[in-house]
């Protein structure tokens, strides 16, 4: 099955220390756990340019801010739940 959807999550300075490392580790497990591997492409962003509103994620072009380990799960399931 092709690719269907992008998510870039923000890796900058201010994202990254505000938790973005342990939200890339749930996103990944996340991915793998319901083997959406395939039909999401994962990458790094180096500045989504909402610094002050970090952490940043987007999906298919929609922006999240704020985004940490207690609202991730939510984010995934709203957005990629069809993909399962």
């Amino acid at each position: 099955m092709s690719r269907s959807y992008e998510m870039q999550i923000c890796l900058g300075s201010s994202c990254f220390s505000r938790g973005n490392k342990d939200v890339v580790q749930f996103i990944r497990e996340y991915l793998r756990k319901n083997h959406l591997d395939d039909k999401v492409i994962f990458k790094g962003a180096r500045c989504l340019d909402h610094c002050s509103n970090g952490p940043n994620l987007v999906i298919n072009g929609k922006i999240f801010e704020g985004v940490g380990l207690g609202q991730v799960e939510k984010i995934l399931e709203d957005e990629l739940g069809n993909l399962k």
